[in-house]
């Protein structure tokens, strides 16, 4: 018998594993650093086998974009009309826990889909947002209901995103509850705590270099760092493009150093709202506060940040994983002063979840920087950490 996964499975099923394939390395390596090659490879066939069944790497990536999506939608079609809230959050989770190798690229790559197949995969989404606010509308009758149900899913999804090695059934029961946490939340009064926290503000540009950093990154926040010239990047200065060559030897340093500066202000922030705060329950209340603060007045340095990381090279990505790694710990340990029954993959999974709510929050309100926008995420990621 042939030890080829695609000649051994029935023929109906070669599309699937092929679209299982490419799902994770799209999530591992991003769009455009994915190759057809390797994904051939992680299926174990020829990239003349891969075309005959896909023409080329977005015909691929299109249907992988879709398959998370057309599960979850799915899973709640197989849940009854009058269940409640819980059955409906359980199904999600159980769908993505079990898939999070491969549905991690809806968040960040999608953008990467052409005008209609990105509005297809936008209505496929709403059903699953819609069906999830209905029960969260009928249980808790919020006038928040939309944003509860996206922050619940983004709660959920966050586990497609991270690396964080935890049992199956023990990460579902973790997501879950804290998705439930986060749909009972009425956002709307704020939490106790700061209200006026300001994020580290970004170095004024004063120099050539700093400029030409400064307009690259809502490019690369906007397009996708793949799509963005340098002669897009020059023009926003007010360059030729050969200039930029005297500040930046290539475009990838340019990417670089905005992942480096959101390093450094993402440890500003960290050391700010830290400071002086003794309560463990305050500081963690400031510490998502600044964090959400920070989100809001840095969104396309913050996106540019976590969604090309995986395209660096790895030598030049493991240092950023290191302080994103470092980041995160600050979290887990502030979490497990407040919440000592949980272990530290529990925590670490709640803080990724956490993080899942800012940005899936964040784009549901627009990224509108107002105090009452930080005040309601602020209050959605404490409940996702079960201090709600």
């Amino acid at each position: 018998m042939s030890a080829d996964p695609l000649v051994a499975a029935r023929p109906r099923n070669r599309r699937q594993l092929i679209s299982e394939a490419a799902g994770r390395v799209f999530s591992q390596r991003g769009y455009h650093a994915a190759s057809m090659e390797e994904i051939a490879a992680e299926v174990g066939i020829s990239a003349a086998a891969l075309y005959r069944h896909f023409p080329n790497k977005y015909a691929l990536f299109a249907e992988c974009a879709n398959t998370m999506v057309d599960r979850l939608v799915g899973a709640l079609d197989g849940v009854p009309p009058e269940a409640d809230l819980a059955d409906l959050l359980r199904a999600v989770t159980r769908v993505a826990v079990t898939h999070r190798a491969s549905g991690g690229l809806y968040r960040w790559e999608a953008r990467y889909l052409d005008h209609e197949d990105r509005r297809l995969l936008r209505a496929k989404f709403a059903r699953v947002v819609g069906r999830v606010t209905e029960a969260v509308r009928r249980e808790h009758a919020t006038p928040s209901a939309e944003l509860c149900a996206v922050a619940a899913l983004g709660v959920i999804g966050s586990i497609t995103t991270h690396h964080v090695s935890i049992a199956q059934r023990r990460a579902e029961s973790a997501l879950l509850a804290s998705a439930l946490s986060v749909a009972a939340t009425d956002p709307a009064p704020g939490v106790d705590g700061p209200r006026s926290v300001e994020p580290p503000a970004r170095p004024v540009p004063r120099t050539r270099r700093a400029e030409i950093l400064a307009a690259a990154i809502p490019l690369f926040a906007r397009d996708g760092f793949a799509k963005v010239t340098n002669g897009q990047i020059a023009e926003a200065v007010g360059l030729v493009p050969s200039a930029i060559y005297r500040h930046y030897p290539t475009k990838m340093d340019i990417l670089v150093a905005a992942c480096l500066q959101a390093a450094e202000l993402l440890t500003q922030a960290v050391d700010q709202s830290l400071e002086g705060t003794d309560d463990p329950h305050d500081a963690l209340v400031a510490l998502t506060a600044t964090y959400v603060a920070y989100s809001f007045e840095h969104t396309a340095l913050t996106s540019v940040a976590e969604a090309e990381v995986v395209g660096l090279p790895d030598r030049l990505r493991q240092p950023l994983i290191r302080a994103q790694r470092d980041h995160i710990a600050v979290w887990e340990q502030q979490l497990l002063m407040v919440r000592t029954e949980l272990d530290p993959r529990q925590a670490r999974l709640l803080v990724h979840a956490g993080f899942g709510v800012v940005v899936e929050t964040g784009r549901r309100l627009h990224w509108q920087d107002t105090p009452e926008n930080r005040s309601s995420v602020t209050a959605l990621v404490i409940a996702a950490f079960g201090l709600g």
